[in-house]
């Protein structure tokens, strides 16, 4: 689909005479004329979207410049208009999330960068090591 930008029409013209007007160069899909949200008095230019390039192109080589009552019709491709996807979700600093919520407490194991500084109970000490003190039982 293709984006039109029509503007400088009568502001009394109506949606379906705005159709009638481009109708016969291309297929138009929706339209939109562009009003005041307090007044809904038009403000003179709408966004048209029509199915295929050509007819876009027909309808811009056909009617912009064109004057129309005390005015004159100017109409654009809106090469912007592109549907755009959502932003991918931010992590707001939690990390990776790649752990989060499963809710398994299974597996208590630890895994630290320096394996020196620390030892699983299942560890065997060389034998200059100091023997660890008991915890005290209530």
């Amino acid at each position: 689909m293709v984006k039109l930008f029509v503007g400088g029409f009568p502001l009394e013209m109506t949606e379906l005479e705005l159709v009638k007007m481009i109708g016969p160069h291309g297929d138009v899909e929706t339209i939109k004329i562009v009003r005041d949200k307090k007044t809904r008095i038009c403000k003179g230019y709408a966004f048209l979207e029509m199915k295929d390039r050509t007819g876009a192109e027909n309808a811009v080589i056909a009617l912009d410049g064109t004057p129309i009552a005390d005015r004159v019709l100017s109409v654009k491709i809106n090469d912007d208009f592109v549907k755009k996807t959502p932003p991918p979700r931010k992590s707001f600093g939690y990390g990776n999330n790649n752990n989060r919520g499963t809710g398994d407490r299974t597996n208590n194991t630890r895994s630290y960068n320096s394996p020196s500084n620390y030892r699983s109970n299942n560890d065997q000490s060389p034998g200059g090591d100091r023997p660890r003190r008991p915890r005290k039982t209530m």
